[in-house]
């Protein structure tokens, strides 16, 4: 009996190991095949001695960020560093979670059609059936069957200014029609799409605009708000699966929706509250994607107790110093342009939830320089810093997953020269899942002060001048004048070039009032001294010479 028990015990750890193997490469299986050499290695990084601001209310002063394989390991003041990490140097540098942006079309299809005036077209028949093939809904603007998630491609060109403005995630849905839909969560990667998507529903949208539909109802505001009113009352009615109704592929889709976040876009004022109000009739919570005009009824946008998705695309200033075409402009397009950037702040004051979004700007560009301006007009950083990273990621319930810097959460963050919302900050890298982004590298390290610059002529004789570097793209060459050169610096390479007479000489040439130089630096200078050395061996070679004879 001993014997055998022994033997069980035998038998039982080789087949314990053999299971464990075959659960370790079940776990490192995909279905995608590597066109190439596989590389399965995980990556593990270590950020030292760096200013990590986790979230709105926790900054660590000299800490270490950990990720592996995409995720935050930890984050904290004497954090131990893995053997096997990379470690990164961010001394004198920031790191804050990147920016989650709720109203974006990202990576989705244009809708036909979009860009022409929506609405009914006197000069075309009227279209009263919908031409949608198939078992949907009998108004072409009622589209709720639409799932983002199945029509995301990732798009490098959309994602990189993006990532330039500090974003690492957006909500995705297609901006067309009263009833859009639902909507994705992604990360801003270059990968495939499959490791871009977050969440696949993480929303349903509205809107009071038709869009492209051409169908000629509705044709009015009041309209789309009977057309949206309607389309709850049918919802309701096809729960009760009707039997003369058949099969609504729209209404299933718009049942199914109904437990996410709502999100509507009011636009303006006026068109938050229809939306507010159509949302209490059938007891619906909007989130609402406002304009800019809602701090001039900021109590009664309170009182809608809605969250609020804010774009900060304030108007330009108008030119009025041509008396003929300054009347046309009206004292409240005048008052607006000038109290349209206190928004954000009259929401913060009032103390109504709400994000902010790159939604309607023409560049993502302008989004930081417009947040910084709202801090002129009443906007807090530490509100701001949460409009962009705790609050939208938990409207959406993805807070688990991005918006702080905690343990388990995906590597979305940013590497910043100092403060992040500072108008002399700039963001060096932008980390999504794991992967760096460069966005202005040749930052990393700050070269601004005053150096010697020695040009040598093309007759031997040399020159000192005074280089007076301002940042990494601004340089002045000071001499007996003060010219402003053409500077640039990527980290690498440094291009340097200064006015003269005769057009602009070549490289260590200088005339008597500037000239030019690029300053190579390392291994780039060196291969460039050997090919030269090889190009001069060559030339001055007796064998060369009697070719050329």
């Amino acid at each position: 009996m001993r014997n055998s028990r022994h033997l069980a015990r035998g038998r039982t750890l080789p087949l314990l190991l053999f299971l464990l193997s075959l659960s370790l490469i079940a776990a490192a299986q995909t279905t995608f095949p590597v066109n190439g050499v596989a590389d399965p290695r995980q990556h593990c990084y270590a950020f030292t001695h760096a200013t990590i601001v986790k979230d709105g209310q926790s900054t660590l002063t000299n800490a270490t960020l950990v990720i592996r394989d995409g995720l935050i390991v930890g984050a904290g003041a004497g954090l131990a560093v893995p053997a096997d990490a990379v470690v990164i140097d961010c001394s004198g540098k920031y790191i804050y979670p990147s920016f989650i942006d709720l109203y974006s079309d990202y990576g989705m299809p244009v809708a036909e059609g979009r860009g022409r005036t929506a609405g009914f077209d006197f000069r075309a028949p009227a279209q009263i059936e919908s031409t949608t093939k198939g078992a949907y809904n009998w108004n072409q603007a009622i589209h709720p069957e639409t799932d983002a998630s199945r029509l995301f491609t990732a798009d490098e060109a959309r994602a990189n200014p993006l990532r330039e403005s500090g974003f690492g995630t957006v909500l995705s849905h297609v901006k067309d029609g009263i009833a859009r839909g639902t909507g994705v969560v992604v990360t801003l990667t270059d990968e495939k799409d499959n490791f871009a998507i977050v969440k696949e529903k993480a929303s349903a949208h509205y809107s009071l605009s038709k869009g492209t539909s051409t169908q000629s109802y509705p044709s009015s505001l009041m309209g789309s708000i009977a057309l949206l009113r309607q389309t709850y009352i049918d919802g309701q009615w096809y729960k009760t699966m009707p039997v003369h109704e058949g099969t609504n592929l729209s209404l299933q889709a718009w049942n199914d929706q109904q437990s996410l976040p709502q999100i509507f876009e009011g636009d303006d004022k006026w068109g938050d509250l229809h939306g507010d109000r159509i949302g209490d009739e059938f007891g619906v919570q909007y989130i609402i994607k406002a304009g800019e005009n809602e701090y001039q009824r900021i109590a009664d946008i309170a009182a809608t107790k809605a969250a609020f998705i804010l774009p900060v695309n304030f108007p330009q200033a108008m030119d009025v110093e041509d008396p003929d075409n300054a009347r046309f402009v009206s004292l409240a397009d005048m008052k607006h342009w000038e109290l349209a950037p206190t928004n954000p702040g009259a929401f913060e004051k009032a103390g109504i939830t709400f994000c902010l979004t790159t939604a309607d700007l023409k560049e993502p560009k302008q989004f930081l320089p417009n947040v910084r301006k709202a801090f002129d007009y009443g906007l807090t950083e530490a509100k701001a810093l949460d409009a962009l990273t705790k609050t939208p990621a938990t409207l959406v319930g993805i807070y688990d997953k991005v918006g702080s810097l905690d343990a388990g959460k995906l590597a979305n963050f940013l590497i910043t020269t100092g403060p992040v919302f500072n108008e002399k900050t700039t963001i060096v890298e932008n980390w999504v899942r794991g992967k760096k982004f460069g966005v202005k590298e040749e930052d990393w390290k700050d070269i601004k002060g005053q150096y010697n610059l020695v040009i040598t002529s093309a007759d031997g004789v040399s020159k000192t001048l005074t280089l007076d570097v301002k940042s990494s793209t601004a340089a002045n060459v000071i001499g007996k004048d003060t010219l402003t050169g053409k500077f640039s610096y990527d980290g690498n390479l440094i291009s340097l070039s200064f006015g003269g007479r005769g057009g602009a000489p070549g490289a260590g040439e200088t005339p008597p009032s500037g000239g030019s130089a690029v300053v190579l630096a390392g291994e780039e200078w060196r291969r460039r001294q050997a090919l030269r050395r090889r190009w001069s061996r060559r030339r001055h070679h007796p064998s060369q010479r009697r070719r050329q004879r």
